[in-house]
């Protein structure tokens, strides 16, 4: 892969950004057509799964589009819909040079076909498999391979680990800058989801508190055996995740301990996002509750660091699973 090619899958993985969560059920993918360099077209999956982004591009770009290359995050789909051609047949018929694709799709009716469909149409096509692309679409690739949606666990805690005092006081131990962050992640998610102990305490809102992102704010879930109130999902158990929420990509786990611990038994969590303010509480509610770790040695080799900033006075680390 040359230097080029992985700066504009790069690009094309940060596009596809802008459209989580409301792509779905389809995948947010990014596409990118280059000229000489030059930015020809772009477009990324918009609200509803359609148009896809090589559609838009390639509608952007028009007669541009020959002789120029198209960076893709995801295979073009070679299958048919009422709601839309193929973006194979498209990009076939395009005159576009070469396509380079950084994530093949797992999707049975697409699967290499799309690929071979371009190809058979005389333009230069290669799949080269890309970080970023691939976890531009974790959720996607999660939800076709293991059927159930990418999971993230979110914590805010002191320094000792503690997400409220002996009493229960937890607002705030975070300051406002990662409580922005958490607002942002929150656009970008389909479903978001405390244990019942939370949200009687908290009556949480678990919206999108930014301006203009409003509309983003995801489903919100409950993790009960019994029934959730009005404007709630109730989620029995973390196994039931892929059954329960068929169309959900991304699933934002917010709290308590016992739903983050749950979550972890299960061996759901995909990252962990972690705030954590430059305070010590001594003897407050721990984060976490029992996972049923057998042993030390257990716990080491789970996780790698993938992210950490400084957001106002507080730190944030991410970690992925290994």
């Amino acid at each position: 892969m040359s230097k080029e090619d992985q700066r504009w899958l790069a690009a094309a993985a940060s596009l596809a950004a802008r459209g989580l969560p409301l792509s779905r059920p389809n995948p947010a993918v990014g596409a990118i057509i280059v000229q000489a360099g030059k930015v020809i077209a772009r477009g990324w999956t918009r609200a509803g799964g359609r148009p896809h982004a090589e559609a838009e591009a390639l509608a952007a770009a028009g007669e541009a589009a020959r002789g120029a290359t198209l960076y893709v995050t995801l295979e073009p789909c070679a299958h048919h819909s009422q709601r839309g051609p193929a973006c194979a047949d498209l990009v076939a018929k395009s005159g576009l040079a070469r396509v380079v694709i950084g994530c093949g799709d797992p999707d049975p009716r697409t699967a290499g076909a799309g690929i071979e469909r371009i190809r058979a149409a005389g333009i230069r096509a290669e799949l080269i498999p890309h970080p970023a692309c691939e976890a531009s679409l974790a959720g996607y690739l999660l939800r076709r391979r293991a059927n159930r949606p990418h999971v993230t666990l979110k914590l805010a805690t002191s320094l000792d680990g503690a997400i409220a005092t002996a009493a229960g006081e937890s607002q705030w131990i975070t300051g406002t800058e990662a409580r922005a962050h958490v607002h942002a992640l929150r656009a970008r998610v389909d479903a978001i989801l405390v244990g019942g102990a939370t949200l009687r305490a908290d009556s949480p809102r678990l919206d999108v508190r930014l301006a203009g992102l409003a509309d983003r704010s995801p489903e919100r879930w409950v993790l009960t055996r019994g029934a959730a109130p009005a404007g709630w999902h109730a989620l029995a158990a973390p196994e039931a995740v892929g059954t329960a929420m068929p169309e959900a990509q991304y699933l934002f786990v917010e709290g308590g301990a016992g739903a983050a611990a749950a979550f972890l038994a299960a061996d759901l969590v995909d990252r962990l996002v972690i705030y954590r303010a430059p305070i010590v509480i001594g003897g407050g509610r721990p984060c976490i509750g029992d996972i049923g770790l057998k042993g030390l040695a257990d716990a080491h080799g789970r996780w790698a660091l993938f992210d950490r900033r400084q957001l106002g006075n507080d730190l944030l680390e991410v970690y992925e699973r290994s």
